[in-house]
């Protein structure tokens, strides 16, 4: 017997092959241009974090250039308030300076005037003793009564211009002490004004430089700013990229599941086409058995690559602040007065710092014979003794150990705001003190004293 295959079961599995070769077809097409899109997002992605990388290692070495900068700057900002503050001392000093220069020259006016008076008395003293020694003088001379009164009578006479004129000495000795202390004022003066021009040279020039170093930290501001702009666009751009990525294969991911469940249907489909086909007609019917031909793809899950843009630490200031000198000013009542320790001699040092007196003052100078500062002669001076010292006046404030002024002997350093000198005792100094005076000795308290120093 002969079975016929019903026209139903051909049209139909005519249909799902149909259907699987429109599958074929959808695949063969969309994969392609997912595979594309995914490696045009992850080449740009890929450039993005090679860009962002590098911005990073800038934004990092913007922030080094920084904190150098900043640490630059404290330190050019420390030496203004250390200046500023020896300008204030320097003006209060100047001021009285000026007072005990006004009283000098009152006191000056005063001896002069008794001075003159004197001069005045004596004169008219002795014109009358001599327009009268033919009268009264005369007869006050032979009216004596015997030898002894003749005697008293003409040392009186002579004591008379003995006192005038001792006194005449004494007035005239007086003015020119007050003429002396009025000069020796003046010069100091002098220096002091010398030194307070050199003190707003020094403000103006330092002030120059942290105004450039202002411009600078301004610059890297911006720099700064530009960097992290480009760094945030460079960021966004990964996390675009990644989303991009992340969207197309979970398309893709979504489209392998539909071709999955069609192909499930199209199995179920052939299989109850191959069990209806078996179950009528005549003759043998084969029964056909449908194989699961779905595959199991496992789609990558996309991670978010983006990188976050690192800002750098906010450096601190990594210098240490000068030391400052233990004991105080040197001027408290605390009576230091540690011992010598170097084995060498005080007056040796001054007598040595003598040789130079009378030799040029130069601001920065480094030689005690063609010119020199205050600091450097004083550094020089110890180091022919083998002590040595810093080259600045303010580091030399440090320097040893204190010493209270009362107790200050030969060879000590003598501090004063943004001046340093040697003692050399007796309340007097030998310094480098202004390009009018070169080195020279001077009054240790013609200013105000802020250590006393002992380095021997």
């Amino acid at each position: 017997m002969i079975f016929k295959r019903p026209e139903g079961n051909a049209s139909g599995k005519k249909k799902a092959a149909a259907r699987l070769l429109a599958a074929v077809l959808i695949v063969s097409c969309s994969c392609p241009v997912t595979a594309s899109v995914i490696k045009d997002a992850e080449k740009t992605k890929n450039e993005a974090q090679k860009n962002l990388n590098e911005i990073n290692e800038e934004i990092d070495n913007i922030h080094s250039a920084q904190n150098r900068l900043q640490s630059e700057m404290a330190g050019y900002d420390r030496q203004m308030m250390n200046l500023l503050t020896d300008m204030e001392i320097l003006e209060g000093d100047i001021a009285l300076q000026e007072e005990e220069i006004e009283q000098a020259n009152a006191d000056l006016e005063h001896a002069k005037l008794e001075e003159k008076q004197q001069y005045e008395a004596m004169k008219l003293r002795i014109q009358y003793m001599y327009e009268n020694s033919d009268g009264s003088m005369f007869a006050a001379v032979i009216g004596a009564e015997d030898m002894t009164d003749l005697l008293n009578r003409v040392e009186y006479v002579t004591d008379v211009y003995k006192y005038d004129r001792q006194m005449l000495t004494d007035y005239q000795n007086v003015v020119q002490q007050v003429e002396d202390l009025t000069v020796q004022l003046e010069n100091e003066m002098e220096e002091m004004e010398e030194l307070q021009i050199s003190y707003t040279e020094q403000q103006a020039s330092l002030q120059q430089v942290i105004n450039t170093k202002s411009r600078e930290m301004a610059d890297f501001d911006t720099k700064l700013a530009n960097a992290e702009s480009l760094a945030s666009e460079y960021a966004q751009t990964i996390r675009k990229q990644n989303q991009i990525i992340e969207q197309e294969r979970a398309a893709e991911e979504e489209r392998k599941k539909k071709e999955k469940e069609k192909e499930k249907n199209k199995n179920k489909n052939n299989n109850k086409n191959n069990s209806t086909t078996a179950s009528t007609g005549e003759g043998t019917g084969g029964t056909g058995s449908g194989t699961d031909g779905t595959g199991t793809g496992t789609g990558g899950t996309g991670t978010d690559g983006t990188g976050g843009t690192g800002t750098g630490g906010t450096g601190t200031d990594g210098t240490g602040g000068t030391g400052s000198g233990t004991g105080g000013t040197g001027l408290t009542d605390g009576n230091l007065n540690p011992p010598y320790s170097s084995g060498v001699s005080g007056s040796d040092v001054v007598s040595y710092a003598s040789q130079f007196l009378g030799y040029p003052y130069v601001l920065g100078g480094n030689s005690l014979t063609e010119g020199t500062d205050c600091s450097y002669f004083v550094m020089a001076v110890y180091q022919h003794f083998g002590i040595s010292l810093p080259r600045s006046s303010y580091a030399q404030q440090s320097c040893g150990q204190a010493v209270s002024y009362e107790n200050a002997r030969p060879g000590d350093i003598i501090c004063y705001p943004g001046h340093v000198a040697i003692y050399i005792g007796d309340g007097r100094i030998i310094h480098a003190s202004t390009p009018r005076t070169g080195i020279c000795y001077g009054n240790a308290t013609y200013r105000t004293i802020t250590t006393v120093r002992r380095v021997l």
